[in-house]
């Protein structure tokens, strides 16, 4: 743990003090309470701040006891105090747990947070993202004045049939319409929900009650435009707009085309399933209690979408696929009803896999912030004969593929690094014969993607060597340079695909079969043709 410590750069959850004589326990207190603030760390006095780090011993706080009931006091949190002997000097740890689910640890009239080097009290809308942690479900609220003459009944039969399809329960087709929606929790003692309003809502009843609720579709025919070519207002329930938004993005899905043999094939810029989902996710975890619509905007090859509110919390661009906290839970709970949602995931995995499939560029969320969603999704194709790969590993094997699969097989075709929580997807994506494993932990795609491509050599060069013909080759430098000999930092250059180890051992073999001897000892040695003299 301390050479953890000593290695890791410092950031929200660790923080390192010198502290040889003694430490401020106010300031001690404000460190706390930010390291709280921000989901927990830990804090070591003794230890300097800056890399390399050196234990410098501290004698700050001898009584530990004592500073942990005064923390625990003033902060309402169990702090973890440890002292740690080190033979450079004593280090004491201080191991500070997260700040309950929505509600930030305060000290002395302000809520801590590190601000650099600094700590600084934390903005405001920060502390509105925690107290909103454990705000009621907005969606779930009844609207005041709302009466079920403000919901569309077309766009409540829509709702009913997708239900009823999904739950494979046809007695919902014959429900009266307020029984349905009592079912479906979306009236609640006769009260209209935001929710229902948001599903189902008329544009009369939008404008009164919900005005944010609409959607704005933009198109711009360059990415530089100011002025959109065309816009267009979605100021209805969702179930009344949703297919005639993405057919007003359809109409300018224009078609890729890559050849197959003798053949073109075509695939649509916009795929349907992928745009369809994220706009779904906007509507359904958008911040309904801020004023601000929902934008949609199309160029030839992308598509933007923003959305109001930022992630919910707990939510960030990197955990997005792997974790759900829905903002609008009656709303989720209602898609999920009728198909177009899982609750399980809201659709972000089948995002990804259908880019990957495409040979797309994954979701963007770059532009997003703590008042915002922005997703961006670049259409072009990247590379179409990694596209045409896919479609020769077959339907059948893509729908065994989780998402973890088709990051890793996206990950091997950019040739990058491939994280260690994926690495063990690695194996059955090999055994399935669609990567290679190319030497010690690097992964390429297979011999058949190669082949199929027609670019075998590119495989060999890819692949690298196999051990007999780095082996002769090492035979070779060394007898062309027989009278000067090799040092092993040369033999390095001769195979650079292969590690320092590899080459060694590929020596040692070669001496033990008498090819080739050294002649001194460590890194300095040459290596000679031939066996040892005796």
């Amino acid at each position: 743990m301390l050479n953890e410590i000593l290695r890791s750069k410092e950031d929200e959850h660790l923080e390192c003090k010198a502290a040889r004589n003694r430490f401020d326990f106010e300031l001690l207190v404000k460190y706390c309470s930010a390291l709280a603030n921000e989901r927990g760390g830990r804090l070591v006095l003794g230890v300097t701040d800056n890399l390399p780090r050196k234990v410098v011993g501290s004698s700050a706080f001898p009584d530990l006891e004592r500073t942990k009931a005064g923390l625990i006091e003033r902060l309402h949190l169990r702090i973890e105090v440890e002292e740690i002997h080190h033979e450079a000097g004593r280090i004491v740890l201080f191991r500070v747990p997260s700040r309950p689910l929505g509600f930030p640890v305060g000290y002395k009239g302000a809520y801590w947070m590190r601000g650099g080097e600094d700590l600084v009290p934390m903005t405001p809308d920060l502390l509105k993202r925690i107290f909103e942690e454990c705000a009621p479900d907005y969606s779930a609220e009844i609207c005041p004045g709302a009466s079920l003459e403000d919901l569309a009944l077309d766009a409540v039969d829509r709702f009913r049939g997708k239900w009823a399809e999904k739950s494979k329960n046809h007695s919902l087709l014959s429900l009266p319409p307020e029984q349905l929606l009592n079912d479906a929790e979306l009236l609640v003692n006769g009260g209209i929900t935001y929710a229902a309003l948001v599903l189902f809502g008329t544009r009369e009843a939008l404008g009164k009650f919900l005005a944010q609720s609409e959607i704005i579709f933009e198109y711009r025919a360059t990415e530089t435009s100011l002025v959109a070519q065309q816009r267009k207002e979605y100021r209805e329930g969702f179930f009344l707009v949703e297919n005639a938004l993405w057919e007003t993005i359809n109409l300018r899905n224009e078609i890729q085309q890559y050849r197959e043999g003798l053949f073109m094939k075509d695939i649509r810029t916009f795929n349907e399933d992928v745009v369809r989902e994220v706009i779904l996710n906007a509507v359904c975890h958008r911040d309904y209690r801020l004023g601000s619509s929902t934008f949609v905007r199309q160029y030839p090859r992308k598509l933007e979408i923003v959305s109001p509110g930022g992630f919910p919390p707990g939510i960030t661009p990197d955990n997005i696929l792997w974790k759900q906290a829905p903002r609008n839970r009656r709303l989720a709970e209602a898609f999920s009803k009728c198909g177009l949602v899982e609750r399980s995931g809201q659709g972000i995995n089948r995002m990804f896999e259908e880019c990957v499939k495409e040979s797309k560029p994954n979701p963007d969320f770059a532009g997003t912030d703590d008042f915002q969603v922005s997703v961006t999704l670049q259409c072009q194709v990247q590379d179409v004969h990694f596209l045409r790969f896919i479609e020769q590993v077959g339907k059948e094997r893509l729908a065994s593929f989780s998402t973890e699969d088709f990051l890793v097989l996206e990950l091997v075709r950019k040739e990058r690094k491939i994280p260690d929580c994926f690495r063990n997807r690695l194996p059955g994506l090999a055994d399935l014969g669609v990567v290679e494993k190319a030497g010690r932990g690097r992964y390429i795609l297979s011999r058949k993607f190669y082949g199929f491509l027609g670019q075998k050599g590119v495989y060999t060069r890819k692949k690298g060597l196999d051990r007999e013909t780095n082996m002769e080759l090492l035979c070779k430098h060394i007898y062309d340079n027989r009278n000067d000999g090799c040092k092993l930092q040369e033999l390095l250059q001769v195979l650079p695909s292969c590690t320092h180890g590899q080459v060694q051992k590929m020596l040692q073999r070669l001496k033990l079969e008498g090819r080739i001897h050294p002649v001194g000892s460590t890194n300095a040695a040459r290596w000679y043709s031939g066996p040892a003299p005796e």
